[in-house]
């Protein structure tokens, strides 16, 4: 069996590094989550939109839904459930 001689300060640094790693970590997971809310509220802002300037229906939400999971098969959260609740949260939100 062999001791490798860590130099003074080694478990310093790797504490510091290890903080700043999961530190970057969390705020990238904030950052994601912060496009994603703005992404979902423009969403459902310009569905709202187009169906009271356009007179679309409720069908609609059903064909973008489709196109949307097709387009971007690794995404989730485009199913039709979810577009009709990001249009909730932009009526919300705009009010």
């Amino acid at each position: 069996m062999t001791f490798e001689v860590v130099p003074e300060g080694y478990g310093n640094l790797l504490a510091d590094l290890k903080e700043r790693i999961r530190s970057a970590q969390v705020r990238a997971a904030l950052a994601v989550n912060r496009e994603l809310v703005l992404l979902y509220w423009q969403i459902g802002r310009e569905i709202l939109a187009r169906q009271e300037q356009e007179g679309w229906g409720t069908k609609i939400v059903t064909r973008l839904a489709k196109d949307l999971k097709q387009e971007f098969p690794e995404m989730k959260g485009f199913s039709r459930a979810n577009l009709l609740y990001m249009r909730a949260f932009a009526a919300a939100m705009d009010r």
